[in-house]
């Protein structure tokens, strides 16, 4: 199978590097946090061989895309007007857009704002849940909950300068400790007084089988390049993108959609998770499964690649 090809595109006023793979109806992949396009390899191979065109771009403030200076430049609205310009970048009318982590943040609101634009979605591992009433950030504040992990990555240059001391350490850590062969304990969550971010977090005797030296390697040249400066931005936008949201907020998604998640993924410990799922009946009508993968962490499209292939062309193939 070909390798994807990588290609820099003016979008949204942001050079914007993506990976592109195949032909036929467009299906773009948005990552989360900390990852790159490099994460939906093995999908961008399988979409191809299926006769999709799949496109992977690294998103907003990562990789070979443009970090803008401006902390603001960062909300969901940017973001999302980040895959409504590439779309029509590309020459296409629609597209089925999949996200994981913050990138199915991306996903979620692009469907809910532009539904003539995203035919279906899919998301991984963060739940969909209509914009709400309540702010999450003020939300902890008013539980006296002051050492979750994003209110850590709220103060600019803290956690960059603890990520960015050892860049291979941080990315090792973060990926095996939050993945199904990390410890049986969430690793995203309430922090330990002077330990970081990454003070809960293990380091690997051996890296997991879906992890080569390779692929370690391409992600730790990327974020030796650029530090983790853009990524954390997308945190530091909560409250901005919550006031934005206002318009949409109670909102459904009325597209085809589809849930996929590790059992193991620390997301689906928050409080919020079980009751967004419990809620998909009415907050996602038109839903067309629920994947939970037994023995799996939160990377689920590295982690389970054959089987989370298998469930995304299932659901294209309704479409």
């Amino acid at each position: 199978m070909n390798q994807p090809q990588l290609e820099t595109l003016e979008i949204n006023g942001i050079r914007m590097r993506v990976a592109k793979q195949g032909s036929g109806p467009l299906v773009l992949l948005c990552h989360g946090f900390p990852e790159l396009w490099y994460s939906w390899r093995h999908q961008l191979a399988a979409l191809a061989a299926a006769g999709y065109r799949a496109v992977a771009p690294d998103m907003r403030g990562y990789g070979g895309t443009d970090a803008p200076a401006e902390a603001d430049a960062y909300t969901l609205l940017h973001l999302v007007g980040d895959m409504v310009e590439l779309v029509r970048e590309l020459g296409e009318q629609q597209a089925v857009i999949v996200g994981h982590d913050w990138g199915a943040m991306v996903a979620w609101s692009a469907a809910l704002m532009r539904p003539d634009l995203f035919r279906a979605v899919v998301g991984m591992s963060v739940p969909f849940s209509p914009p709400g009433p309540v702010e999450f950030l003020s939300a902890l504040k008013r539980q006296g909950i002051d050492d979750f992990y994003i209110q850590y990555f709220q103060t600019p240059g803290v956690a960059e300068a603890e990520l960015e001391r050892d860049v291979e350490a941080s990315i090792r850590r973060i990926y095996f400790s939050g993945s199904g062969d990390g410890p049986d304990r969430p690793v995203f969550g309430r922090l330990k007084p002077g330990q970081g971010f990454l003070g809960g977090m293990l380091e690997p005797e051996t890296l997991p089988a879906w992890l080569s030296h390779d692929d370690l390697a391409y992600y730790c040249g990327e974020f030796t390049r650029t530090g983790f400066r853009g990524g954390l931005t997308w945190y530091r936008n909560i409250a901005r993108s919550w006031a934005l949201l206002a318009p949409w907020r109670g909102c459904v998604i009325r597209q085809p959609s589809l849930f996929i998640a590790g059992a193991r993924d620390g997301v689906l410990k928050f409080p919020s998770s079980p009751p967004q799922i419990a809620a998909f009946a009415q907050t996602l009508p038109a839903l067309r499964g629920c994947h939970i993968l037994e023995g799996a962490g939160h990377w689920i499209q590295q982690e389970r690649a054959e089987l989370v292939n298998q469930l995304l062309l299932e659901f294209l193939q309704t479409l």
